[in-house]
């Protein structure tokens, strides 16, 4: 039809990681296990692949490399740098404060899952486009700079 737009070529769809199917959510994604490290600020996470343990934990101020996939409890993929199929580096004190505190108590090299209390991610009211309520990250810990 006249004025109908152009489908996006597979090039872009990829790239933005449309068209992908989304990565399945970890069974667990409704709530944290029995066994879960809880911070104070109620941060809880578990350990899927340790890190090196001589390898350099990040501080707030760090750039990162990570992998990631992130879900709402009800288990809906949301974000994913392994769907997209680039990896993610950003300064650690850029993001939200769920992926600041949960990030230095990783090593380089691991691989944790993080259940992040909406208080520490987007908020009860989250700006439009962004979750709301507690997500669930799976996150690898890749560099450190």
């Amino acid at each position: 039809a006249a004025g109908a737009a152009a489908p996006m070529p597979a090039r872009a769809l990829s790239l933005f990681g449309l068209g992908k199917e989304p990565v399945p959510a970890p069974e667990d994604v409704a709530a944290p296990p029995a066994g879960a490290e809880v911070t104070a600020s109620g941060l809880a996470s578990v350990v899927l692949q340790p890190g090196d343990a001589d390898a350099e934990s990040p501080t707030a101020f760090d750039k990162v490399t990570v992998d990631y996939t992130g879900w709402t409890t009800d288990g809906k993929m949301f974000d994913s740098s392994v769907q997209r199929g680039q990896r993610a580096t950003f300064p650690l004190n850029g993001v939200i404060a769920g992926w600041t505190e949960g990030l230095q108590l990783m090593e380089e090299g691991e691989s944790r899952r993080f259940w992040i209390p909406a208080e520490l991610a987007y908020g009860a009211n989250p700006p439009p486009g962004a979750p709301a309520g507690m997500l669930v990250f799976d996150v690898d810990l890749l560099a450190v700079k």
